[in-house]
């Protein structure tokens, strides 16, 4: 997990035009698309918006020229914390219906309803629209780009001092992890490998974690003083220069939150 967050950044500083786009852009489309596919009522007509949505997402995805199978890998990390709550909806009633007519009868007094399997499709469509555009937003802005585009958003400037802080650190501290990790590969130690005695396995392992804890806590003492001798206080923040859009990034923005809109309505309406 923790080399797949260099990879993640590896991936976000490419070279296509949805890279090169304002992050304050890419950040306000993202939530735009999330707050719309939330809003949105508890019906099947929530299909026709999400089917549009995705669609968009997919032309992004193919502007941003990243491979398909990077969208798939990300979604399949993210899939499980969301499936097992979505698949649950198909065994309970919901405050959205009025009435639940048994499928399927299980043992214990468990059935499963008609309209809790809609419900749970609809909470399948929402979470894939959402999700979608989190990757995109992640693939294609580093995290040091999506902090200053927050910074000119608005966001207040003790977060984004802090988040600064979290991100620069973030990173020390996979560094950290992949040298002490080959380290102990280098000796040979796997700690999948059952040839080795399962009470050796968990004490190296706690000697890693350990060491990572020792060398993290050390890191963090040695930051904060050269921060503080580098002037470091509570007026302290982190410098976030002025930088004004460009036309094509408006009519892009513009055009998008038109979109979203257009479409809710006409599918609302209709």
């Amino acid at each position: 997990m923790i080399e797949e967050l260099f990879a993640i950044e590896q991936v976000a500083q490419g070279t296509s035009p949805l890279h090169r786009c304002d992050a304050r852009v890419k950040i306000l489309i993202a939530f735009a698309f999330i707050i719309a596919t939330v809003a949105y009522p508890y019906t099947t007509g929530v299909y026709i918006p999400c089917a549009v949505f995705l669609a968009f997402f997919a032309a992004l995805w193919a502007i941003s020229r990243i491979s398909p199978k990077e969208y798939l890998k990300r979604l399949l990390l993210v899939l499980p914390f969301g499936f097992f709550l979505i698949v649950f909806q198909i065994f309970f009633t919901n405050p959205h219906y009025a009435e639940f007519h048994p499928i399927v009868t299980l043992p214990l007094g468990i059935a499963i309803y008609a309209e809790s399997v809609e419900f749970a499709t609809i909470l399948a469509v929402k979470f894939l629209v959402c999700i979608s555009f989190i990757i995109l937003l992640s693939s294609t802005t580093t995290m040091q780009s999506m902090l200053e585009g927050a910074g000119r958003l608005g966001l207040p400037a003790e977060f984004t001092l802090i988040l600064g802080m979290m991100v620069r650190y973030l990173f020390l501290f996979g560094r950290m992890y992949v040298r002490v990790n080959a380290a102990l590969q280098t000796r040979c130690f796997d700690a999948l490998d059952r040839t080795l005695p399962y009470r050796y396995r968990l004490k190296m392992l706690a000697y890693e974690i350990g060491t990572i804890f020792i060398r993290s806590f050390e890191q963090g003492e040695r930051t904060y003083t050269s921060m503080l001798c580098r002037g470091y206080g509570k007026d302290s923040h982190l410098l976030i220069t002025k930088k004004p859009l460009k036309v094509i990034e408006w009519a892009f923005l513009a055009g998008t939150f038109a979109l979203i809109i257009v479409t809710s309505a006409l599918t609302w309406l209709v």
